[in-house]
């Protein structure tokens, strides 16, 4: 689903991954219940697109393949992630998939164009990329998905010092899963 600008205002960046309770975001550690998993295909359906990191990218293609051995949520989860726009942000990578597009050297020109030709929210894929568009003040909002879960080592979901934030809501997804939504402060 494209949705481009339609009035005066700019898509907004959203960051937001599973994180432990010791702030990691390593998806092998975890997965999402069948209820926070339905929640990530009701966003992904809805989402303006998906800016990626090269890693997380890659990490991602593997919802571009078939798999007979799906069930019906991972099938629409599928079909949602396939019909958004992604733009992957790689140095190393010279092409990308389908509904995919690389994003070249100057990343925040192609970020601040991009916010201001869609409309919607465009989630932000990977640490390191957050990182960089967050020292760049161009992340809109950051949801924690914080599990019950202590794995003692990982990628940390802040790839740098944590900017000043400010906390905007807090829900319960699920049994045991809380998201918690910031803004800059």
């Amino acid at each position: 689903m494209c949705r481009l600008r339609k009035g005066s205002e700019y898509a907004k960046l959203v960051f937001g991954m599973n994180q432990s309770l010791d702030g990691y975001v390593d998806h092998m550690g975890f997965a999402p219940s069948p209820t926070l998993f339905r929640h990530f295909i009701e966003e992904a359906e809805r989402q303006a697109g998906s800016v990626y990191g090269r890693q997380m990218y890659e990490v991602m293609r593997y919802w571009d393949d078939e798999h007979p051995e799906w069930d019906a949520e991972q099938q629409a989860f599928a079909a949602a992630w396939r019909n958004q726009p992604k733009w992957v942000v790689s140095r190393t990578l010279k092409s990308v998939g389908p509904n995919a597009r690389l994003v070249g050297e100057d990343l925040e020109a192609a970020i601040r164009k991009l916010k201001a030709e869609r409309d919607g929210e465009i989630e932000v894929a990977g640490p390191n990329l957050a990182q960089s568009l967050t020292e760049l003040g161009l992340i809109d909002e950051y949801r924690i998905y914080l599990h019950p879960v202590v794995l003692g080592h990982g990628k940390p979901y802040f790839a740098g010092p944590r900017p000043p934030l400010r906390l905007m809501a807090h829900d319960r997804i699920g049994e045991d899963v809380i998201r918690l939504t910031y803004v800059p402060a």
